[in-house]
Parts: structure tokens; C-alpha cells; sequence
């Protein structure tokens, strides 16, 4: 069984629909999945200033993760972010309160809801953040989520997968195999093509749904 590190943003649906496939690999016992933080919004700050500029709108959610993880371990991260993501991309319209959704993401899996706002008060969780982002970074570049490692923090790493839908699980498994044959493969550097449809999720259907009702408003006016 292969052992992988995924890099998360709780804010990216390419991010999201990913994990999924992560998680169902886990189920079929391909792979034992651990959770790492990555803040885009660190990695696509404008050049010459400084990560910890952000820590005041810093993610609660990736703030809220490294607090879980620090009490409850790595794998608590999982059913965490899992809980977070449904509520984010699966329930539409989104919360609108984001704070929220993060305390009763916790609530969900047994976990503290007040982690959200002890990680909130204390610096050090975006300190962590940004470390764990920077990290990345300085191995494979500014490239965002997913980004996977293999066997540990120090191993292959790749940005991607990146999947619009679920794969059944005949089709989870051999894009596993096959990704984890080019990530260990080190002659092997990028494959990429545009992306040709948006998430599958219904956030993701309801956005374009008022997008397009939107246009189509002042189309007519």
C-alpha cells in the first residue's frame, strides 16, 4: 500500500473533488492517505511581501486544520477537511458563513468546535500554514492543489491529479497506478491540457446556474 501526503487548500474544488478520489483509494485499501495544509492565498500574493501580512484574513479553515492536527494527529485532518468540503461544495447555496461551516465540520467528526476560534487567536497556526506552503514551494514551485507526496514529506511529489469527476473505482485505482508509476518515475517532469469541464459538485453546477441567470438578466434589460 502506498502511503500519500495530500497538500489541501479547503477553498479549491479542483482541491476538493481530488481528496474525494483520495479517500475512495483509501476505502479500496490502495493507499493510506495523510493530510498536509496549503494556503493559496500565500502562493498568489503579489511579489515582494510578506505571508505573515495575511495572518489577519489568513484561512480559519487551514488555521482550524493545524490546530487539529496538532491535538488530535494528522489523521483527524481527513474526516475534517471531508465534512468541511460537503458543506462547501455539495450543499448549495454555500454557507455564507464560513466560521460556521468550520464549527459544525467539527462537531461532525467529534472534534471541539471551539478549536476554530482557539486557532483564530493564536498566531502560530498561520505561521504553520505558510510554513507548510513554502515547504512545497521550494520543492516543486508555485503550482497550488492538489499536490501530492509519496512515502513522506521528503518523497516524490507532483502537483495533480487534478479530475472534474469521481472516477468509478475500476478507474480510481488504474489512475492511481499510473500516477504513482510517473510521480516515482524522476525523468518524468509534466503532463498538463487545459481543463475541459468544470468540477462535478453542485455548488459548482449552482454558481454557473446564477451566472447564467445573471447574464441572462442583463441580456434582457
Amino acid at each position: 500500500m502506498d502511503r500519500v501526503i495530500f497538500y489541501f487548500d479547503p477553498r479549491c474544488p479542483w482541491c476538493y473533488q481530488t481528496s474525494r478520489w483520495a479517500n475512495r483509494l483509501a476505502e479500496l485499501g490502495e493507499v493510506e492517505v495523510d493530510w498536509r495544509v496549503f494556503s493559496l492565498e500565500v502562493v498568489n500574493r503579489p511579489d515582494g511581501t510578506d505571508a505573515a501580512d495575511l495572518e489577519p484574513t489568513g484561512s480559519p479553515a487551514l488555521r482550524t486544520a493545524v490546530l487539529v492536527a496538532a491535538e488530535h494527529g494528522s489523521e483527524a485532518l481527513g474526516p475534517f477537511y471531508a465534512a468541511l468540503g460537503r458543506r462547501t461544495f455539495e450543499e448549495a447555496p454555500p454557507a455564507s458563513d464560513q466560521t460556521a461551516a468550520i464549527r459544525e465540520s467539527l462537531a461532525e467528526v467529534a472534534l471541539d468546535p471551539e478549536l476554530c476560534d482557539r486557532a483564530l487567536a493564536d498566531k502560530a497556526t498561520w505561521a504553520a500554514v505558510v510554513a507548510s506552503t513554502e515547504r512545497v514551494v521550494d520543492r516543486i514551485g508555485k503550482l497550488g492543489v492538489p499536490t501530492i507526496a509519496l512515502d513522506d514529506e521528503d518523497g516524490p511529489m507532483i502537483f495533480g491529479p487534478v479530475v472534474s469527476e469521481l472516477p468509478s473505482d475500476a478507474e480510481s485505482v488504474e489512475l492511481w497506478r499510473h500516477t504513482a508509476w510517473l510521480v516515482r518515475n524522476d525523468n518524468f517532469s509534466e503532463l498538463k491540457r487545459s481543463r475541459r469541464t468544470q468540477p462535478d459538485l453542485p455548488v459548482i453546477r449552482w454558481w454557473m446556474e446564477q451566472r447564467a441567470a445573471a447574464a441572462a438578466g442583463g441580456s434582457s434589460s
